[in-house]
């Protein structure tokens, strides 16, 4: 079975979709028989082609990116990479012969892979990632409104169109009602993520946002307020913020303004693999983001045993229950968000319990099961042909 698979995110480009994607692939080279060929961005000007573990191959196709503007992808930067993939994927699909497209996001690749299978008669499935469904996203929100008949069209052309999470499926019926939609969970590596409370200090309270992207989507100026709240009784309170984004120097504007030096701490970009240590040494996650699919970072928290203190948003009910293993805040709402972190600041054995009871959701769940249901719905449109 051979798959081409259309991301225009890989690490180190993007975020979540990206690190999904990577995960992917780990878990696919294991499968037997299984074949698969990614076509995602280069990070310089440079076409990249590499084998990676497996019989997994990644071709990296130039957009005009650079290490200044890895995490936030430009209007620009998709349309060159939907035209040059396309491109580059006709190509390969005429040497190749695959047998399924799996494209994540609508758009680009969704449409990429719209016009792959029409052209060459071979099935799609779309997975939803999150500002790709109309609603997602303000800041999209004109966007929308042209991309929104285009975007129906992919869906219903689809084989499949599967969601991360059952609150970006309801979000995506929201579109088209009629809709068939699939929910397969994003994963977590329970051997890569697990908990470590020797690493975590005990003269300081750190709060990990997990390693994120720093856009205003992910409502972290909320949690600088609350910090500033928070340190007037509890000076011993440190919030570290992995990753990098367009938000970032705006956000450091505020930490300057509210004389936070001490107490927010910007780690700049760090790599997948160099992140676990950040979330061992955390006592709280917490994640006011405005919108989500399925957070990839919260997942990772579970997975190394953190309480969680979130917004209500994407996946989040499907990751959290209420008083278990965490709590949900009221979005944009500063005091929520300092008054829920304090509790679990407070109380020791209150934090200890979630922790555990975040551990144990996380083991639930594993990119070997994500890797496998994807297996099965490729297997499912190879056969109805």
């Amino acid at each position: 079975m051979k798959i081409l698979f259309l991301n225009y995110e890989y690490p180190p480009l993007g975020g979540g979709a990206g690190n999904a994607t990577a995960y992917l692939l780990k878990e696919y080279a294991k499968i037997p028989g299984l074949e698969v060929h990614l076509v995602t961005s280069s990070v310089d000007g440079d076409y990249h082609h590499f084998p990676a573990e497996g019989r997994v191959t990644i071709h990296s196709i130039p957009i005009g990116k650079n290490k200044r503007n890895l995490h936030h992808q430009s209007m620009k930067d998709l349309l060159i990479y939907s035209f040059k993939g396309y491109q580059f994927a006709s190509g390969l699909q005429r040497k190749e012969q695959f047998d399924v497209i799996h494209a994540f996001f609508s758009v680009p690749c969704g449409y990429m892979a719209r016009r792959l299978s029409k052209r060459y008669d071979i099935p799609y499935i779309v997975s939803l990632r999150g500002a790709d469904v109309p609603g997602f996203s303000e800041r999209f929100s004109l966007l929308y409104t042209f991309l929104k008949p285009l975007i129906c069209r992919v869906w219903r052309q689809a084989y499949r169109v599967v969601a991360a999470s059952e609150g970006l499926k309801n979000l995506a019926l929201k579109t088209n009602e009629k809709q068939a939609l699939d929910v397969i969970y994003n994963g977590v590596s329970v051997d890569d993520f697990f908990p470590d409370t020797s690493k975590q200090p005990h003269d300081k309270f750190v709060i990990t946002l997990g390693a994120t992207r720093i856009t205003a989507r992910k409502g972290i100026e909320y949690l600088i307020r609350a910090v500033a709240k928070l340190v007037s009784k509890h000076p011993q309170v440190l919030l570290e913020i992995m990753g990098d984004g367009n938000d970032r120097e705006r956000l450091e504007g505020i930490v300057r303004e509210l004389r936070l030096g001490n107490s927010v701490r910007f780690l700049g970009r760090i790599s997948r693999e160099e992140t676990r240590p950040y979330y061992q040494k955390a006592h709280l996650f917490v994640l006011p983001s405005l919108n989500e699919g399925m957070s990839n970072a919260m997942l990772e928290a579970l997975s190394s045993g953190l309480p969680i203190v979130t917004t209500d948003t994407g996946g989040a009910r499907e990751l959290v229950e209420e008083g278990v293993n965490g709590f949900m805040v009221k979005m944009k709402d500063v005091d929520d968000l300092a008054e829920k972190s304090e509790r679990l600041m407070s109380d020791e054995a209150l934090r200890i319990r979630f922790g555990q009871a975040s551990r144990k959701r996380a083991e639930a769940l594993s990119w070997k099961n994500v890797a496998t249901s994807y297996y099965h719905l490729y297997q499912e449109a190879i056969q109805k042909k």
